[in-house]
């Protein structure tokens, strides 16, 4: 008796922490690129957080005028351009931004939460006009250039600033992965105020640490295999693998951000590379449902980093595809499972203004009784 209660001690104490590791990795983001036989790049993402973002889909056209945010918060105080490429995405809590998406000339990429870890470059008031705030990034870069080496020579001549955002209440921390046509892929960072630029050959992202944290935590998965050890024989006695997969025995299966970056690099290493772009899309989308968080196995806690600072419970808010030959945008919500897609190739892209559609739907199942 006295052992059976240790060990339920001891299972309780498990569950406890269990529950409660959660909590330090909870903006659950993963990213990564596939291949296709045709030539194409399939950019895929899952958007995860405890906020609420309300995403919709925008739709920003070419030759508009924009103005970043400045470093005290005003909004159109900072840094004027006008967008020189037309782009699709998913913004958040109302913006005009993009914090996914893609432009008309194939560059595609997103923002990942990096909180407790990203710090932006300290911009004197006076030199508002030099910089932008932090969720503003993406839609600055997608709407400028055409190709991840654009993007690297392109971003130090401009700053990030450390504005607050309303509902944030703060700066909002984030990195961004970002990917091209010809499949060159780099991960965007602020920390202690510097800027890196990070070349990744891996094409994964996810939350924190660090982007070269992730790659040297890599060095500790490399007995992983895609094939079954072989039988092993000690003496008379054989002893064989007891099913498939053990050659991936070791796979981190929690929702930790340093996790969730080993099994994509996993699966998107590992999957089979399809004959077009198209089935592309469908593959990545079966690799992000291995990402998709049963509703309540992470919890935010009011006035934390995590989540958006918001007491929650974290969702898998949306999947996004971006097809980076064919210029199509894909994506599906926690509410609507089914897939819909916008084409740049067909959009009107010379519109006066950003388009807005939203994303709000149900589908019900379908019933096939006889």
């Amino acid at each position: 008796m006295l052992q059976f209660l240790r060990s339920r001690r001891c299972f309780s104490m498990a569950i406890l922490f269990a529950v409660m590791l959660p909590l330090q990795w909870a903006q659950a983001c993963t990213s990564f690129l596939l291949d296709a036989a045709d030539g194409g790049k399939i950019y895929g993402r899952t958007m995860e957080f405890g906020l609420d973002l309300q995403s919709q889909l925008i739709v920003v056209p070419r030759k508009l005028a924009l103005t970043g945010t400045g470093p005290d918060g005003s909004v159109g105080s900072g840094l004027a351009w006008t967008t020189k490429y037309g782009v699709a995405g998913a913004n958040g809590i109302g913006l005009p931004i993009v914090v996914d998406g893609i432009n008309e000339a194939g560059l595609a990429g997103g923002l990942l939460y990096l909180p407790n870890v990203a710090v932006y470059q300290d911009v004197p008031l006076g030199e508002a006009r030099t910089s932008i705030a932090s969720y503003e990034l993406l839609l600055y870069v997608l709407t400028n250039f055409a190709t991840v080496a654009e993007a690297k020579a392109g971003i130090p001549k401009i700053r990030v600033n450390r504005s607050s955002q309303a509902v944030f209440k703060m700066p909002v921390p984030v990195h961004m992965a970002l990917h091209d046509a010809t499949g060159a892929s780099i991960v965007v960072e602020y920390v202690g105020g510097t800027l890196h630029i990070h070349d990744n050959p891996t094409t994964v992202m996810t939350n924190a640490p660090t982007f070269d944290w992730h790659i040297t935590n890599l060095n500790n998965y490399l007995n992983l295999s895609l094939t079954d050890p072989a039988p092993k024989k000690i003496g008379t006695m054989e002893f064989a693998p007891p099913s498939t997969g053990t050659g991936m025995l070791g796979l981190p299966g929690d929702m930790s951000s340093p996790s969730r970056f080993v099994r994509a690099f996993i699966y998107a290493r590992s999957a089979p590379i399809a004959k077009t772009s198209s089935e592309a899309v469908g593959v990545a989308f079966h690799i992000l449902n291995n990402f998709d968080i049963p509703p309540g196995t992470i919890r935010t806690e009011a006035g934390s980093n995590a989540g958006g600072g918001v007491a929650g419970i974290e969702t898998t808010e949306w999947m996004a595809v971006s097809d980076l030959k064919n210029r199509s945008y894909y994506i599906r919500t926690y509410a609507g499972h089914e897939t819909r897609m916008f084409d740049l190739t067909k959009a009107k892209l010379d519109a006066p203004a950003i388009t807005y559609i939203s994303l709000d739907a149900t589908n019900p199942p379908i019933d096939i009784t006889p």
